[in-house]
């Protein structure tokens, strides 16, 4: 036979009633102590970290540090956090301007190659635009435009990418990797995959790295995603 616990019944050991009843009149009556600071002063508290004690007042005052210390922390971290917004806010403005200024496919290609590798260190970029003529259009690295058929292959293997819609980060497929970036293909430790119009209709853009870490599942994609959009708004206009 097996014990089965009732649902909802506490698995935590059970408080023993003299305690229970210590702690509930002490909640009640937080005038106790000052009305008993002998009783306060006499308290020992075992300290967390050794075996020496503590009075209940020296051991408030370490929590309340402790708190503060963890406080402070939090408070650093959302600063690095806005600071590091306010400068990729910053570059997706120049990049927005870059773009505006550009009156032809040549100059908006060869704009969002620049800032990519100018602004967002981006060298191991990759747009990919399935049915593009890139004819005459000179002044781009070969490297980063890559105008394929539509019926390419390799574009299949991004089909979760395209339905989804939403920029994705981390370790790509060997089919994705070498179809992106070829030769270098090798050297990629992570990618950050952006689709390019509703569902991917007009391509993708691609930025490796060598480093392992820059891009992960983790991260958040909201500038990848505004990034794209502006992108594919940018090549609409010729197309």
């Amino acid at each position: 036979m097996t014990t089965q616990t009732a649902r909802g019944a506490s698995l935590a050991p059970a408080v023993p009633a003299e305690e229970a009843g210590i702690a509930d009149y002490l909640e009640k009556h937080p005038e106790f102590f000052e009305r008993n600071l002998a009783v306060l002063a006499r308290l020992r508290l075992p300290h967390l970290r050794g075996g020496t004690t503590v009075s209940l007042i020296e051991r408030q005052v370490e929590v309340l540090r402790e708190r503060q210390a963890s406080s402070e922390e939090r408070l650093q971290e959302f600063i690095r956090v806005a600071r590091a917004n306010d400068v990729l806010a910053e570059k997706i403005q120049r990049f927005s301007r870059r773009l505006l200024r550009a009156t032809t496919i040549r100059d908006t290609l060869a704009a969002i190659e620049g800032s990519l590798r100018e602004d967002f260190d981006a060298v191991n970029s990759r747009l990919v635009l399935p049915g593009f003529d890139a004819q005459g259009i000179h002044g781009v690295p070969d490297r980063f435009l890559r105008a394929v058929p539509p019926e390419e292959p390799a574009l299949k293997s991004f089909d979760t990418l395209f339905n989804s819609g939403k920029p994705r980060c981390g370790q790509v497929r060997d089919i994705q990797r070498d179809f992106l970036f070829g030769d270098e293909a090798a050297t990629i430790g992570s990618v950050a995959l952006v689709p390019l119009g509703d569902k991917g209709a007009l391509g993708l853009l691609a930025v490796g790295s060598a480093d392992v870490n820059r891009f992960h599942p983790g991260m958040s994609t909201e500038f990848l995603a505004r990034m794209g959009e502006l992108i594919a708004d940018s090549i609409t206009r010729y197309r």
